[in-house]
């Protein structure tokens, strides 16, 4: 069964949302976007937040030191790397954070560039749609097709919503789905549409 992470939590109430959907993963942007959330707002929400859901921490192009405060601190279980951080700075990474699991994000554009990074020494890819001059959260969907066969297990992000994410799930089999935009309604996270979407993936078998 394929995991759910919901992104881009900013309000007490997204997390009252949240802790009633139950997903197995939430995130918490602190890169640049219309959702991020600075260390302060980030250990209130995380405070709130049902203990068996992990918190994940999006970043871009941070510092390794900054991360790991986040990480001592418990604010954030996950870490999430969508900048030009490459092997060396993930070594550098696990060296200040230990076991704490490490997804790398892929703006996809070609099966050869998954493959490339599927040998970078984090835990899990994050396949996301590439639009020019973002680096995520565009609410639009890639061409699974391009997808080779790879042996790192992988979250599938890029316009997931309750319309298609049961094919998602039955035809890419993903470690975990992404979604933030699909689960909102004029902008702000849907408690319903939450609920809703994480008993579809929970349905499939």
């Amino acid at each position: 069964m394929s995991k759910v992470k919901i992104c881009g939590l900013t309000r007490i109430e997204d997390i009252d949302a949240a802790n009633a959907a139950c997903p197995d993963y939430i995130g918490f942007v602190f890169a640049q976007s219309r959702r991020q959330v600075d260390f302060d707002k980030a250990v209130q929400l995380k405070a709130a937040l049902r203990s068996e859901i992990k918190a994940v921490g999006v970043f871009v192009n941070e510092t390794e030191a900054a991360i790991a405060s986040l990480v001592k601190s418990n604010v954030i279980d996950v870490v999430q790397l969508h900048g030009y951080e490459g092997e060396g700075y993930i070594q550098r990474l696990r060296a200040l954070t230990g076991v704490v699991p490490i997804i790398k994000a892929v703006r996809v554009q070609s099966g050869e560039q998954i493959q490339y990074y599927s040998h970078m020494p984090c835990d899990f890819l994050l396949l996301d749609t590439y639009v020019r001059g973002e680096r995520g959260g565009s609410g639009k969907s890639f061409d699974w097709s391009i997808i080779p066969p790879f042996q790192k297990p992988y979250f599938l992000a890029g316009g997931l919503d309750n319309q298609n994410i049961i094919n998602a799930v039955k035809t890419l089999h993903p470690y975990c789905v992404d979604v933030s935009s699909g689960v909102e309604t004029d902008g702000v996270k849907d408690q319903d549409k939450m609920i809703e979407l994480v008993k579809q993936v929970r349905s499939v078998k």
